[in-house]
Protein backbone atom coordinates (compact mmCIF):
# COMPACT_ATOMS: atom_id res chain seq x y z
CA UNK A 1 0.00 0.00 0.00
CA UNK A 2 2.78 2.27 0.84
CA UNK A 3 4.18 1.65 -2.54
CA UNK A 4 1.25 2.62 -4.44
CA UNK A 5 0.54 5.84 -2.20
CA UNK A 6 4.50 6.93 -3.42
CA UNK A 7 3.79 6.19 -6.97
CA UNK A 8 0.58 8.20 -7.08
CA UNK A 9 2.47 11.04 -5.33
CA UNK A 10 4.95 11.27 -8.03
CA UNK A 11 2.45 11.53 -10.56
CA UNK A 12 0.75 14.07 -8.73
CA UNK A 13 4.35 15.73 -8.26
CA UNK A 14 5.56 14.97 -12.12
CA UNK A 15 1.98 16.44 -13.66
CA UNK A 16 2.31 19.90 -11.28
CA UNK A 17 6.16 20.55 -12.26
CA UNK A 18 5.41 19.70 -16.11
CA UNK A 19 2.29 21.60 -16.21
CA UNK A 20 3.82 24.92 -16.13
CA UNK A 21 7.96 24.14 -16.88
CA UNK A 22 7.41 25.50 -20.68
CA UNK A 23 5.56 27.96 -22.67
CA UNK A 24 6.90 26.44 -26.59
CA UNK A 25 4.37 25.43 -29.65
CA UNK A 26 5.08 22.54 -31.68
CA UNK A 27 2.10 22.15 -33.72
CA UNK A 28 1.74 19.66 -35.88
CA UNK A 29 4.35 17.54 -34.59
CA UNK A 30 2.19 14.84 -33.15
CA UNK A 31 0.29 11.65 -34.53
CA UNK A 32 -3.17 10.70 -33.30
CA UNK A 33 -4.93 13.61 -32.82
CA UNK A 34 -7.86 12.55 -32.15
CA UNK A 35 -7.17 11.38 -28.88
CA UNK A 36 -7.32 15.35 -27.79
CA UNK A 37 -11.20 15.89 -28.82
CA UNK A 38 -12.71 16.04 -25.33
CA UNK A 39 -15.50 13.36 -24.22
CA UNK A 40 -18.68 13.62 -22.74
CA UNK A 41 -21.15 16.52 -22.99
CA UNK A 42 -20.91 17.37 -19.31
CA UNK A 43 -17.29 17.87 -19.21
CA UNK A 44 -17.21 20.12 -22.37
CA UNK A 45 -20.17 21.84 -21.07
CA UNK A 46 -18.06 22.88 -17.90
CA UNK A 47 -15.21 24.49 -20.17
CA UNK A 48 -13.16 20.56 -20.23
CA UNK A 49 -12.36 21.80 -16.58
CA UNK A 50 -12.64 18.08 -15.48
CA UNK A 51 -10.22 16.73 -14.25
CA UNK A 52 -11.21 17.39 -9.88
CA UNK A 53 -15.01 17.11 -10.88
CA UNK A 54 -14.89 13.71 -12.65
CA UNK A 55 -17.03 11.46 -11.23
CA UNK A 56 -18.90 9.53 -14.23
CA UNK A 57 -17.41 6.91 -16.74
CA UNK A 58 -16.18 9.85 -18.59
CA UNK A 59 -13.37 10.05 -16.31
CA UNK A 60 -11.91 7.11 -18.60
CA UNK A 61 -10.91 10.04 -20.65
CA UNK A 62 -9.96 12.77 -18.14
CA UNK A 63 -8.69 11.03 -14.73
CA UNK A 64 -8.78 7.48 -14.06
CA UNK A 65 -8.78 7.91 -10.80
CA UNK A 66 -12.17 9.66 -10.75
CA UNK A 67 -13.60 6.21 -11.80
CA UNK A 68 -13.25 5.03 -8.19
CA UNK A 69 -16.56 7.07 -7.22
CA UNK A 70 -18.80 4.83 -9.15
CA UNK A 71 -19.92 2.16 -6.88
CA UNK A 72 -22.70 0.32 -9.29
CA UNK A 73 -22.71 -0.40 -13.38
CA UNK A 74 -22.17 2.68 -15.63
CA UNK A 75 -23.08 2.53 -19.13
CA UNK A 76 -22.21 5.76 -21.52
CA UNK A 77 -22.74 6.28 -25.35
CA UNK A 78 -21.07 10.29 -26.78
CA UNK A 79 -21.72 10.78 -30.31
CA UNK A 80 -20.37 14.65 -31.49
CA UNK A 81 -20.64 16.14 -35.36
CA UNK A 82 -17.10 17.53 -35.48
CA UNK A 83 -15.38 19.97 -37.14
CA UNK A 84 -15.64 19.41 -41.44
CA UNK A 85 -18.51 16.61 -40.72
CA UNK A 86 -16.20 14.41 -38.93
CA UNK A 87 -17.90 11.68 -36.84
CA UNK A 88 -16.74 10.96 -33.49
CA UNK A 89 -18.36 8.29 -31.50
CA UNK A 90 -17.16 7.30 -27.67
CA UNK A 91 -18.74 4.08 -26.01
CA UNK A 92 -18.07 2.83 -22.26
CA UNK A 93 -19.19 0.61 -19.77
CA UNK A 94 -17.65 0.15 -15.80
CA UNK A 95 -18.50 -1.53 -13.07
CA UNK A 96 -17.46 -1.72 -9.23
CA UNK A 97 -16.29 -4.93 -7.88
CA UNK A 98 -16.78 -5.20 -4.13
CA UNK A 99 -12.71 -5.36 -2.55
CA UNK A 100 -11.26 -4.68 -5.84
CA UNK A 101 -12.42 -1.35 -7.14
CA UNK A 102 -13.70 -0.52 -10.40
CA UNK A 103 -13.27 -1.30 -13.85
CA UNK A 104 -14.33 -0.04 -16.94
CA UNK A 105 -13.90 -0.92 -21.11
CA UNK A 106 -14.10 1.86 -23.66
CA UNK A 107 -13.90 2.32 -27.12
CA UNK A 108 -13.45 5.79 -28.97
CA UNK A 109 -14.19 6.00 -33.08
CA UNK A 110 -13.54 8.79 -35.77
CA UNK A 111 -14.39 8.29 -38.83
CA UNK A 112 -12.75 11.21 -40.87
CA UNK A 113 -12.94 9.69 -44.46
CA UNK A 114 -15.54 7.76 -46.17
CA UNK A 115 -15.40 6.49 -49.32
CA UNK A 116 -13.98 9.43 -50.96
CA UNK A 117 -12.55 8.95 -54.41
CA UNK A 118 -9.11 8.85 -55.43
CA UNK A 119 -7.28 10.92 -57.87
CA UNK A 120 -4.15 11.10 -59.56
CA UNK A 121 -2.94 13.55 -62.02
CA UNK A 122 -3.99 11.06 -64.91
CA UNK A 123 -7.43 10.67 -63.71
CA UNK A 124 -8.51 13.64 -61.93
CA UNK A 125 -11.96 13.27 -62.36
CA UNK A 126 -11.20 9.41 -60.01
CA UNK A 127 -9.82 6.22 -61.09
CA UNK A 128 -13.10 4.30 -59.76
CA UNK A 129 -11.66 3.22 -56.75
CA UNK A 130 -12.09 4.46 -52.80
CA UNK A 131 -10.33 5.02 -49.48
CA UNK A 132 -11.36 5.33 -46.21
CA UNK A 133 -9.36 7.58 -43.41
CA UNK A 134 -9.99 6.93 -39.55
CA UNK A 135 -9.17 6.34 -36.01
CA UNK A 136 -9.81 4.09 -33.07
CA UNK A 137 -8.68 4.03 -29.48
CA UNK A 138 -9.65 0.85 -26.92
CA UNK A 139 -8.97 1.37 -23.42
CA UNK A 140 -9.45 -0.82 -19.96
CA UNK A 141 -9.41 1.17 -17.08
CA UNK A 142 -8.81 0.33 -13.30
CA UNK A 143 -9.79 2.70 -10.44
CA UNK A 144 -9.34 2.09 -6.52
CA UNK A 145 -9.90 4.40 -3.49
CA UNK A 146 -6.74 4.18 -1.50
CA UNK A 147 -8.53 5.75 1.79
CA UNK A 148 -11.95 7.56 1.89
CA UNK A 149 -10.38 10.68 0.34
CA UNK A 150 -7.59 9.39 -1.99
CA UNK A 151 -8.11 7.35 -4.93
CA UNK A 152 -5.62 6.24 -7.90
CA UNK A 153 -6.56 4.85 -11.28
CA UNK A 154 -5.44 3.86 -14.94
CA UNK A 155 -6.53 2.98 -18.65
CA UNK A 156 -4.16 1.30 -20.99
CA UNK A 157 -4.89 2.11 -24.53
CA UNK A 158 -4.27 0.46 -27.61
CA UNK A 159 -4.60 3.34 -30.80
CA UNK A 160 -4.56 2.87 -34.54
CA UNK A 161 -5.30 5.22 -37.30
CA UNK A 162 -5.48 4.66 -40.77
CA UNK A 163 -5.63 5.92 -44.57
CA UNK A 164 -6.26 4.08 -47.47
CA UNK A 165 -3.75 0.97 -47.30
CA UNK A 166 -1.67 2.44 -44.61
CA UNK A 167 -1.69 2.37 -40.95
CA UNK A 168 -0.38 3.41 -38.00
CA UNK A 169 -0.46 1.26 -34.27
CA UNK A 170 0.39 2.38 -30.60
CA UNK A 171 -0.11 1.76 -27.33
CA UNK A 172 -0.63 4.62 -24.76
CA UNK A 173 -1.42 5.11 -20.97
CA UNK A 174 -3.37 7.22 -18.73
CA UNK A 175 -2.72 7.99 -15.06
CA UNK A 176 -4.59 9.93 -12.39
CA UNK A 177 -5.03 10.93 -8.55
CA UNK A 178 -7.76 12.46 -7.24
CA UNK A 179 -7.51 14.01 -2.82
CA UNK A 180 -10.75 15.31 -1.62
CA UNK A 181 -10.56 17.46 1.13
CA UNK A 182 -13.27 18.53 3.69
CA UNK A 183 -13.75 22.28 2.96
CA UNK A 184 -16.02 24.24 1.59
CA UNK A 185 -18.71 21.56 1.80
CA UNK A 186 -15.73 19.39 -0.11
CA UNK A 187 -12.87 20.70 -2.24
CA UNK A 188 -10.58 18.81 -4.35
CA UNK A 189 -7.36 18.69 -6.10
CA UNK A 190 -6.41 16.03 -8.70
CA UNK A 191 -4.06 15.59 -12.04
CA UNK A 192 -3.70 13.17 -14.91
CA UNK A 193 -1.34 12.04 -17.48
CA UNK A 194 -2.67 10.95 -20.65
CA UNK A 195 -1.70 9.38 -23.69
CA UNK A 196 1.57 8.50 -22.32
CA UNK A 197 3.66 5.72 -24.85
CA UNK A 198 4.95 4.47 -27.75
CA UNK A 199 5.47 6.45 -31.06
CA UNK A 200 3.39 5.89 -34.40
CA UNK A 201 4.57 5.25 -37.93
CA UNK A 202 2.49 4.86 -41.06
CA UNK A 203 3.35 1.03 -42.98
CA UNK A 204 1.37 -0.56 -45.65
CA UNK A 205 1.97 -1.48 -49.17
CA UNK A 206 1.10 2.49 -50.02
CA UNK A 207 4.42 3.25 -49.33
CA UNK A 208 6.26 0.57 -51.53
CA UNK A 209 7.16 2.24 -55.40
CA UNK A 210 8.22 -0.02 -58.24
CA UNK A 211 11.50 1.50 -60.33
CA UNK A 212 12.74 0.66 -63.40
CA UNK A 213 16.40 0.36 -63.50
CA UNK A 214 18.35 0.14 -66.31
CA UNK A 215 17.94 0.74 -70.14
CA UNK A 216 14.98 1.15 -71.59
CA UNK A 217 13.05 -1.79 -72.63
CA UNK A 218 16.12 -3.75 -70.05
CA UNK A 219 16.98 -3.52 -66.51
CA UNK A 220 15.10 -4.45 -63.56
CA UNK A 221 11.86 -3.33 -61.46
CA UNK A 222 12.98 -3.17 -58.08
CA UNK A 223 10.40 -2.30 -55.16
CA UNK A 224 11.40 0.96 -53.46
CA UNK A 225 10.39 1.26 -49.33
CA UNK A 226 9.88 4.87 -48.04
CA UNK A 227 10.90 5.59 -44.79
CA UNK A 228 8.69 7.35 -42.80
CA UNK A 229 8.87 9.36 -39.99
CA UNK A 230 7.99 8.57 -36.32
CA UNK A 231 5.41 10.52 -34.61
CA UNK A 232 4.65 11.12 -30.67
CA UNK A 233 1.44 10.78 -28.90
CA UNK A 234 0.03 14.10 -28.04
CA UNK A 235 0.88 13.82 -24.54
CA UNK A 236 -1.17 16.12 -21.71
CA UNK A 237 -0.72 16.91 -17.95
CA UNK A 238 -3.97 18.22 -16.41
CA UNK A 239 -3.75 19.84 -12.94
CA UNK A 240 -7.21 20.65 -11.43
CA UNK A 241 -8.98 21.88 -9.02
CA UNK A 242 -12.86 22.05 -8.02
CA UNK A 243 -14.96 22.97 -4.91
CA UNK A 244 -18.76 22.14 -3.87
CA UNK A 245 -19.48 26.01 -3.72
CA UNK A 246 -23.58 24.78 -2.44
CA UNK A 247 -24.04 21.36 -1.73
CA UNK A 248 -27.52 20.74 0.21
CA UNK A 249 -30.37 18.40 -0.47
CA UNK A 250 -31.93 20.26 -3.45
CA UNK A 251 -28.88 22.23 -4.70
CA UNK A 252 -25.33 21.76 -5.93
CA UNK A 253 -23.05 24.20 -7.05
CA UNK A 254 -19.40 23.10 -8.55
CA UNK A 255 -16.43 25.66 -9.59
CA UNK A 256 -13.80 24.01 -11.27
CA UNK A 257 -10.78 25.36 -13.02
CA UNK A 258 -7.77 22.73 -15.00
CA UNK A 259 -4.54 24.00 -16.08
CA UNK A 260 -3.67 22.14 -18.70
CA UNK A 261 0.11 21.19 -20.49
CA UNK A 262 0.03 19.59 -23.70
CA UNK A 263 3.34 18.34 -25.43
CA UNK A 264 2.51 20.16 -28.61
CA UNK A 265 0.85 23.43 -27.94
CA UNK A 266 1.04 26.02 -25.46
CA UNK A 267 -0.32 25.74 -22.28
CA UNK A 268 -3.45 26.96 -21.07
CA UNK A 269 -6.28 27.03 -18.35
CA UNK A 270 -10.07 25.99 -18.46
CA UNK A 271 -12.92 27.14 -16.08
CA UNK A 272 -16.71 26.18 -15.76
CA UNK A 273 -19.81 26.03 -13.36
CA UNK A 274 -22.41 23.67 -12.80
CA UNK A 275 -25.69 23.94 -11.03
CA UNK A 276 -27.64 21.01 -10.46
CA UNK A 277 -31.26 20.95 -9.12
CA UNK A 278 -32.76 17.84 -6.99
CA UNK A 279 -30.06 15.61 -8.78
CA UNK A 280 -31.79 15.75 -11.48
CA UNK A 281 -31.40 18.58 -13.71
CA UNK A 282 -28.26 20.62 -14.40
CA UNK A 283 -26.91 23.68 -16.79
CA UNK A 284 -23.41 24.47 -17.04
CA UNK A 285 -21.28 26.74 -18.38
CA UNK A 286 -17.55 27.11 -18.90
CA UNK A 287 -14.73 28.75 -21.03
CA UNK A 288 -12.07 26.32 -22.73
CA UNK A 289 -8.41 27.11 -23.94
CA UNK A 290 -7.79 30.73 -21.72
CA UNK A 291 -4.32 31.92 -22.79
CA UNK A 292 -3.68 28.99 -25.26
CA UNK A 293 -1.63 30.60 -28.26
CA UNK A 294 -4.09 30.87 -31.43
CA UNK A 295 -6.78 29.26 -30.21
CA UNK A 296 -10.34 29.15 -31.63
CA UNK A 297 -11.78 28.09 -28.68
CA UNK A 298 -13.90 29.56 -26.12
CA UNK A 299 -17.44 29.81 -24.73
CA UNK A 300 -18.81 26.27 -23.65
CA UNK A 301 -22.34 25.59 -22.82
CA UNK A 302 -24.45 22.85 -21.67
CA UNK A 303 -27.70 20.95 -20.22
CA UNK A 304 -28.01 17.63 -18.63
CA UNK A 305 -31.40 15.49 -17.36
CA UNK A 306 -30.43 12.91 -14.54
CA UNK A 307 -33.94 10.54 -14.79
CA UNK A 308 -34.88 7.69 -12.31
CA UNK A 309 -36.53 5.25 -14.37
CA UNK A 310 -37.08 2.64 -11.70
CA UNK A 311 -35.89 2.45 -8.39
CA UNK A 312 -32.24 1.16 -9.13
CA UNK A 313 -32.11 2.77 -12.55
CA UNK A 314 -31.04 6.10 -14.14
CA UNK A 315 -31.20 7.19 -17.74
CA UNK A 316 -29.08 10.59 -18.39
CA UNK A 317 -29.11 12.71 -21.47
CA UNK A 318 -26.71 15.40 -21.74
CA UNK A 319 -26.14 17.96 -24.57
CA UNK A 320 -23.24 20.88 -24.50
CA UNK A 321 -22.58 23.48 -26.88
CA UNK A 322 -18.67 24.63 -28.20
CA UNK A 323 -18.46 28.10 -30.08
CA UNK A 324 -14.91 27.22 -32.17
CA UNK A 325 -14.47 30.82 -33.67
CA UNK A 326 -13.73 30.88 -37.25
CA UNK A 327 -14.47 27.34 -37.30
CA UNK A 328 -18.42 27.60 -35.92
CA UNK A 329 -19.80 25.60 -33.44
CA UNK A 330 -19.64 21.62 -32.51
CA UNK A 331 -22.79 19.99 -30.55
CA UNK A 332 -21.92 16.99 -28.14
CA UNK A 333 -24.76 14.55 -27.20
CA UNK A 334 -24.57 11.82 -25.01
CA UNK A 335 -27.17 9.25 -23.40
CA UNK A 336 -26.24 7.12 -20.65
CA UNK A 337 -27.63 4.53 -17.49
CA UNK A 338 -26.59 4.11 -14.10
CA UNK A 339 -28.04 0.70 -12.98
Amino acid sequence: MKRIKFIAGLILIAAVSVSFGQNTTKSGTTAAQFLKIGIGPRAIGIGSAFTATADDITAVYWNPAGLSNIVSNEAHFNHTSWIADIGFDFAAFATHLSGVGTVGVSVSVLNAIDGMLIRTVENPEGTGERFDAGSMSIGLSYARSLTDNFSIGFTGKYIREFIWNESAVGFALDAGVLYKIPVLNEFRLAASISNFGTKMKMDGRDIIEIKHVGEEGHGNLINSYIQLEEWDLPLLFRVGVAADLIKDETSLLILALDAVHPNDHTEYVNTGIEYTWNKMISVRAGYNSLFESKSEKGLTLGVGLNYRLIESVRVLFDYAYQDFGRLEEVHYFSVGVKF
